[in-house]
C-alpha cells in the first residue's frame, strides 16, 4: 500500500483523497482545522495533517515519508509549493493551476529525478489529454476546448458557485487570455468575443476568452488554431466586467477613513458567500472539445468530446471535484502502477500522447461514472 498525501482540504483536494484511499493510506494536510475536521468526518480512513505549506522546512520534513504527493492549493502558492515538493524529491501530481508556467522547473525535477504532472484537472487537464492523444493520430490543424462549472439554481446576478477560492475564480477574469490563430499568438483581454452556444441538457451557454491554453500553447506550438474559451449562464460576463472596470478587482491599497484596503481582497470576501457551492448543492460540469486535421492520406478528419457531468448525490460530490479531482486520481495511480515512468514535468498533452496512458486515464473515469463521449473519428 502506497502511502499518499494531499495538501489542500478544499472541496476538490477532499474528493482525491477520499479516493485514493479506497487502494491506499492517504494523509490529508491544510492549514485550516475545519477542512481537515469536515474530511475526516467524510472518510475515517483518513489521517490529517495540520500544515503550513509555505514553510517549507516543516514541509520538507513532513513530506519524508510519502511516496507521492497531491498538490492542490491555491493558485497564487501552487508555484512555489510543487517547486518545493520537486526539492524534497517527490513525485507530484498538481492541480493548483499556479499562473506561473510550471515547465520552468523541468530541469530541478530531473535533477531530483521527480516525476511532475501538472494542470491535471478537467480543463486545462483532460482537454489536453485528448489533444495530445491524437496528436500522435493525425495532423492537428484546430483545437477547440469549451468548458464552465455550472449550479442548477440560477440565482441572479452572477448565476454562479465555485467549488473554490473566488480569488481564483478573479484570477480567470483578469489575467490576459491568449489563443493562437493562423499561427500567430494572440493576446485579449479575458471576457471578450462572447459567443452564445446551445449545449443539450443545458440551453444556451456563453463562452468568452480566457487563459486556460497554459502549456499548449509551448508543447503544441505546430497547431495552427488554439483557443480555449470559459462557459457561463448568459448575462455572467457582463456583470463581471462592470465589476472589473469598476476597479473591484485591483490589487493596490486605497484609504478607507485611514485604513489601506486592496479592493481585490474586500471583493473576495464579498463573493465568498455569494459564489460559495454549498456541500450538498447540485451543480454540473461541462466541457466540449472539437480536434480538426488531416490523417496521412490528407483526408479531413474532426473528432468531438462532450462531457456533461451533475454532482453525485450518492457520494455527496460535487460535479467540479469528481471531474477535476479523477482526473488527477486516475494520473496518481497511473505512476503508481508504474505506467508512466518518465522524470521531468509533464503537462496532460504529453501524458495523453501516449495510448496507454490515455486509455487507463479514460477507464479511470468511467469506473467512476465521468464519461466523455466521442462524436467523429480520426
Amino acid at each position: 500500500m502506497n502511502k499518499i498525501i494531499v495538501l489542500g482540504a478544499g472541496m476538490v483536494g477532499s474528493a482525491m483523497a477520499i479516493d485514493l484511499a479506497q487502494s491506499h493510506e492517504v494523509t490529508i494536510a491544510d492549514l485550516s482545522r475545519m477542512a481537515l475536521n469536515k474530511a475526516k468526518k467524510k472518510c475515517d480512513a483518513l489521517s490529517t495533517q495540520h500544515m503550513d505549506v509555505t514553510d517549507k522546512r516543516i514541509m520538507r520534513e513532513v513530506l519524508k515519508s510519502y511516496d507521492l504527493v497531491i498538490c492542490a492549493v491555491p493558485g497564487f502558492i501552487g508555484f512555489e509549493t510543487v517547486r518545493s515538493i520537486i526539492e524534497t524529491g517527490k513525485n507530484v501530481i498538481d492541480i493548483s493551476f499556479s499562473p506561473e508556467n510550471l515547465l520552468d522547473l523541468y530541469g530541478l525535477a530531473v535533477e531530483k529525478n521527480v516525476t511532475a504532472i501538472v494542470d491535471c484537472g478537467v480543463a486545462p487537464g483532460m482537454g489536453n489529454i485528448i489533444l495530445g492523444y491524437y496528436n500522435e493520430k493525425i495532423k492537428v490543424t484546430d483545437f477547440e476546448c469549451l468548458v464552465g462549472g455550472l449550479p442548477k439554481n440560477k440565482k441572479w446576478p452572477f448565476y454562479y458557485k465555485a467549488p473554490f477560492s473566488p480569488i481564483d475564480v478573479i484570477e480567470e477574469y483578469t489575467r490576459p487570455a491568449r489563443y493562437v490563430e493562423n499561427g500567430n499568438l494572440i493576446v485579449r483581454e479575458p471576457l471578450t468575443d462572447c459567443e452564445y452556444i446551445e449545449f443539450d441538457k443545458v440551453g444556451t451557454l456563453e463562452s468568452f476568452n480566457s487563459d486556460g491554453l497554459r502549456s499548449i500553447i509551448y508543447t503544441m506550438s505546430h497547431i495552427q488554431n488554439l483557443k480555449e474559451k470559459t462557459l457561463r449562464y448568459p448575462g455572467h460576463a457582463e456583470y463581471i466586467k462592470v465589476l472589473k472596470e469598476s476597479g473591484f478587482f485591483n490589487s493596490e491599497k486605497i484609504d478607507v477613513n485611514g485604513v489601506g484596503i486592496a479592493p481585490l481582497e474586500f471583493t473576495s470576501k464579498i463573493l465568498f458567500d455569494e459564489w460559495k457551492l454549498g456541500e450538498t448543492e447540485e451543480e454540473l460540469t461541462v466541457m466540449r472539445v472539437t480536434i480538426k486535421g488531416k490523417n496521412d492520406k490528407g483526408q479531413h478528419k474532426e473528432v468531438v468530446y462532450h462531457l456533461h457531468d451533475e454532482y453525485d448525490s450518492e457520494t455527496r460530490t460535487s460535479s467540479m471535484a469528481r471531474t477535476t479531482g479523477y482526473t488527477a486520481t486516475a494520473a496518481a495511480n497511473m505512476l503508481l502502477a508504474g505506467v508512466f515512468e518518465a522524470k521531468g514535468v509533464f503537462p496532460p498533452e504529453l501524458i495523453g500522447k501516449n495510448a496507454v496512458c490515455f486509455e487507463y486515464i479514460m477507464k479511470y473515469l468511467e469506473e467512476r461514472r465521468v464519461f466523455y463521449k466521442r462524436s467523429g473519428s480520426v
